[in-house]
């Protein structure tokens, strides 16, 4: 894989910039693998012969597989902007070289321009915000920040604490051209107004890698992804695709979706290896949930399955419950959070279809049970008598319990 010896882990990226003392210490190691036996070469896949099973490496080495697993990953979107080959408009480049000379540029930045409100962008907002003497704007073309993850109470919390951190957010807003000669001196948007910068950061996301799989015949989902089947298998039995390559269909609507995160990877990769040799039905990919956390300044947020906004665009019937509480007993308790739940149900069965969550450290947490009840399509009932533990340093009190009490909530109305 390209760049792999400057490899970086990806979810850590954005706190290169100011969290992370050191950017070297988001550097991907290969330790772990070299201790398992694995053979690890620092090249470039650039050919593969199906006919012949054979890969083909920019040194012109060559190399047979009875099996094949693809993961060259995603590219970052550069949008056609006019001017956004400026010097100073940085794309997300997962290369540890790169993202450390990019890092150094922007802490001498004066007026830096996010452009994405989706968790990339948001991230970075708020990471570069902390860098000392540097003005940052967001600029996102829908009307709320995170608005294809959560429903809009959730993303008014993030808005407000991003501009507590004094960052600038330009919602509505479209760019439509980058300002100077060279280097990036400017902003025009759509409605005509400009605004001053030196700095912008691409956090619009990504696209996935597909080149070497359509070069070799492959094909590729209506999401653009490669087209792999629920064990991950490509059109090529013996040739699989995981991680942000990988087309993805969503866990309800089976429609392409362009899901990008290392969770969901590391179960497509798990998926892969467990049926490499021989199909083993108990590990099957039996859709993408959507399952994601973000950690803004203090505020976690989280958001798994369908959003009541999604849910009602795809024509669901459905009812929602929602509840607040204190994530410690009592809420007096040092370090006490209040967080804040909603769950969607489908209205005649029951089902658990989605939830969102915002509060401390402990939503974290709370995101993956709802992820995992969405998994195994857990009733209102089922949560309405969930049995947890908690403590008063580690949970809600088990009678505030804030999943029980938002499928109480969601019960009431149905």
């Amino acid at each position: 894989m390209k760049n792999v010896v400057n490899g970086c882990i990806p979810c850590g990226i954005p706190y290169m910039f100011w969290s992370l003392k050191n950017p070297d210490d988001n550097k991907l190691g290969l330790d772990a693998l070299r201790k398992n036996n694995i053979e690890v070469i620092i090249d470039e896949a650039v050919k593969i012969e199906r006919s012949a099973k054979k890969v083909t490496a920019k040194s012109g080495e060559e190399y047979e597989y009875e099996k094949l697993i693809l993961a060259p990953g995603s590219v970052p979107i550069k949008p056609s902007i006019v001017g956004i080959d400026k010097e100073g408009v940085y794309p997300i480049y997962k290369d540890m070289d790169y993202l450390k000379a990019t890092v150094a540029k922007l802490k001498k930045a004066k007026n830096a321009l996010v452009l994405g409100g989706g968790f990339i962008g948001v991230e970075f907002a708020d990471e570069i915000s902390k860098i000392e003497g540097v003005n940052v704007y967001l600029a996102e073309v829908l009307p709320h920040l995170l608005a294809n993850s959560f429903d809009g109470e959730f993303s008014l919390l993030v808005e407000e604490k991003l501009k507590s951190r004094g960052v600038t957010l330009l919602t509505n807003t479209k760019v439509v051209e980058f300002l100077g000669k060279e280097r990036v001196e400017g902003a025009r948007f759509e409605n005509g107004k400009q605004l001053e910068i030196d700095s912008v950061i691409l956090g619009i996301g990504a696209r996935p890698n597909t080149s070497l799989a359509t070069e070799a015949g492959l094909d590729l989902g209506r999401g653009k992804g490669i087209w792999v089947d629920e064990y991950m298998r490509t059109a090529d039995p013996d040739i699989f695709a995981v991680g942000d390559c990988a087309g993805k269909r969503d866990f309800y609507t089976r429609k392409d979706t362009p899901v990008m995160l290392a969770s969901t990877a590391t179960a497509e990769a798990r998926i892969a290896g467990a049926n490499l040799y021989q199909l083993k039905v108990v590990r099957e990919n039996k859709g993408t949930i959507a399952i994601y956390s973000t950690y803004v300044d203090g505020l976690v947020l989280g958001s798994a399955g369908l959003t009541e906004t999604s849910a009602k665009r795809e024509g669901f019937e459905i009812v929602s419950g929602n509840t607040e509480s204190i994530d410690k007993h009592p809420g007096s308790l040092p370090g006490a959070n209040k967080t804040k739940v909603k769950l969607i149900f489908s209205k005649q069965s029951g089902i658990l279809m989605g939830g969102q969550v915002a509060g401390g450290i402990s939503a974290g947490e709370v995101i993956n049970i709802i992820g995992m009840a969405i998994q195994q399509r857990v009733s209102v009932t089922e949560l309405e008598t969930l049995q947890m533990a908690t403590h008063p340093y580690l949970t809600s009190a088990p009678t505030m319990y804030p999943v029980v009490l938002a499928a109480q909530n969601a019960s009431d109305k149905m």
